[in-house]
């Protein structure tokens, strides 16, 4: 696992680019991934994750949120996930803590978030990138 590498599962292509902007300002290299893709085997999620090997994913729960929460619990359960932290973002963040119940998630953003709510959050879980120059 690489310390300051974030992986980025989203739905949508403005939010993936914005985030992955942020995340390289803050020194983090990011790899992506569309939920969708995970979902319906366009992308091989064992593959993915022993080529980038992050140590964070930024998963985005959206609607339908069950729907969404199961595959976020199919994919953190993956062989290829242990010892990987995860992020949630949502724009409900207590329905997804009522779908979490007891489990633990590391963390829980609500969306409109803050830019660096969510550096912070994935420093927190992951750790701070590598310092380069």
């Amino acid at each position: 696992m690489s310390a300051h590498v974030v992986a980025i599962f989203n739905t949508s292509e403005d939010t993936t680019d914005l985030l992955r902007i942020v995340f390289e300002n803050a020194g983090f290299v990011v790899v992506t991934a569309f939920t969708n893709h995970l979902r319906d085997g366009k992308v091989d999620l064992e593959a993915f994750m022993r080529q980038h090997q992050p140590r964070v994913i930024v998963w985005d729960i959206a609607v339908p949120y069950e729907q969404n929460w199961r595959l976020y619990e199919h994919m953190r359960s993956a062989p290829a996930c242990r010892g990987v932290s995860f992020v949630v973002t949502t724009t409900n963040v207590r329905y997804v803590q009522k779908l979490a119940g007891d489990e633990e998630v590391h963390e829980i953003i609500g969306k409109p978030y803050d830019l660096n709510q969510i550096v912070e959050a994935v420093k927190r879980v992951g750790g701070e990138p590598a310092v380069t120059g």
